[in-house]
């Protein structure tokens, strides 16, 4: 018994898409699927180009600026290359004293040999007229070097032997070890010495890392202070925005449109004036204190000092800050059915086991989000602090502008700002790890 004959339908039915489209063309004649391949191609160089301005913009005003903050936190050559700011040409600078650091470990005591090499490299220092520059180096660590560089480089060329007394006459200071220990830490213009510093450690004499002064330590005082106020101003911030961002979920359009208008109304006005506005109100003799001592409630002499403290930080901050707290939330809850809680209601729930069970979930993405966003902000914040802060007041943010402008000790300064980058990088990975990115509603 023979097999019928296959139905050529069935046949070509049975054949895979690729081989059944092999056949195909498109109007000019070119395989169909050669011509799917290039217009896909096509479409994606165009969606290249289309984003390339983007990331070119953020590359040179984002990614560039904070590589050269993290290359400045461990580079300084001011000990080793001086640089002729008329012509751009770098000399290398204190090389018979990093030749001498290399033949001896930590921890020798200088001899003669290293303060021949020191008063050798005095004299070219002096024809480079860079001692100054020196000096501020090593003056980064240990304080007063830089007249002691300046002083010495003058009378560099009339030095005799034997150097080590000739130098002790210029100034005692020259046998601290503490001075030899920074200078040999500036020998290598890479470094973490910067680092070390921005969390109120140092090396000793023999390299050791050891805690600095007591009266000395600041840097690790001021990151807690920013990590507090920074937690507090986000509290209050969401204890402030919560029932304002209910509101302008719940009321009819145009009463929340009213509302929403006063939330965004500090968005179009000056930070400056609006900080200066709080200096006004807040003040020995300002707004807030007459009114009380008007009223009778506090006597003339009892005025409550509420600027040049955290008090004002807190204050000042919270109101710039609110609207940042207030637009996310307002963006999940705007969403939310109503009918879930009445639903609550209806099977017997209380108002509050309604809203802790029920309406609170839902709020979490814009909670999360208002918070990462009030406390990214509040970490870095500098003019608020800076004007209404005073002393008990100040942020790390103005101790970073501090040595941006003052002390032009930008390696430490990029330093304090790169721990700081790090603990935002950290608390977005906690972020992640808890609520989870993908939660975050923004708006």
């Amino acid at each position: 018994m023979t097999d019928a004959p296959a139905d050529p339908h069935l046949v070509t039915a049975a054949q895979p898409s690729s081989a059944r489209s092999a056949g195909l063309t498109t109007a000019d004649g070119q395989p169909l699927k050669a011509a799917l391949n290039a217009a896909e191609a096509k479409a994606k160089w165009h969606a290249f180009f289309l984003v390339l301005p983007l990331f070119a913009f953020v590359l040179l005003t984002f990614v560039a600026p904070i590589g050269q903050l993290l290359y400045r936190s461990v580079h300084n050559p001011g000990f080793t290359t001086h640089k002729d700011l008329s012509t751009g040409a770098q000399t290398p600078i204190m090389t018979e004293l990093r030749e001498w650091f290399d033949n001896n470990p930590q921890g020798t005591e200088p001899d003669e040999a290293a303060y021949a090499a020191l008063a050798k490299d005095l004299v070219l220092l002096r024809e480079l007229k860079a001692p100054g520059s020196v000096g501020t180096r090593i003056n980064y660590e240990r304080s007063g070097s830089r007249s002691m560089f300046t002083k010495a480089a003058r009378r560099a060329e009339r030095l005799e032997a034997p150097f080590k007394e000739a130098m002790l006459d210029l100034d005692e200071d020259w046998a601290d070890p503490e001075i030899w220990a920074a200078m040999r830490g500036a020998s290598s213009a890479y470094t973490l010495n910067f680092y070390l510093a921005a969390v109120d450690l140092t090396r000793d004499t023999e390299g050791s890392i050891t805690q600095v002064n007591e009266n000395r330590q600041v840097y690790v005082t001021l990151f807690q202070r920013t990590l507090f106020l920074s937690l507090l101003i986000t509290f209050l911030c969401f204890i402030l925005a919560y029932p304002i961002a209910h509101l302008l979920a719940t009321l009819p359009l145009r009463y929340s449109n009213l509302l929403m208008i006063f939330v965004l109304l500090p968005f179009w006005t000056s930070l400056l004036v609006r900080t200066t506005s709080w200096m006004v109100l807040l003040q020995s003799q300002g707004v807030v204190n007459d009114a009380l001592v008007g009223t009778g409630i506090l006597a003339d002499a009892d005025r409550i000092q509420m600027m040049y403290n955290q008090t004002g930080t807190i204050v000042a901050m919270v109101h710039i800050l609110l609207p940042f707290m207030v637009l996310p939330l307002y963006s999940v809850m705007r969403p939310i059915n109503p009918s879930y809680v009445r639903a609550a209601r209806s099977l017997g729930a209380t108002s509050w086991t309604a809203f802790r069970r029920i309406y609170f979930p839902q709020t979490i993405p814009g909670i999360g989000a208002g918070a990462l966003l009030v406390f990214i902000l509040a970490v870095g914040y500098y003019i608020t602090p800076a004007l209404v802060g005073g002393a008990d007041g100040q942020l790390i943010s103005n101790l970073i502008a501090f040595h941006m402008q003052k002390s032009l000790n930008w390696s430490l300064a990029a330093a304090l700002a790169s721990i700081l980058l790090f603990g935002v990088l950290l608390l977005y990975w906690l972020y992640d790890r808890l609520i989870g990115i993908d939660n975050l509603k923004l708006g």
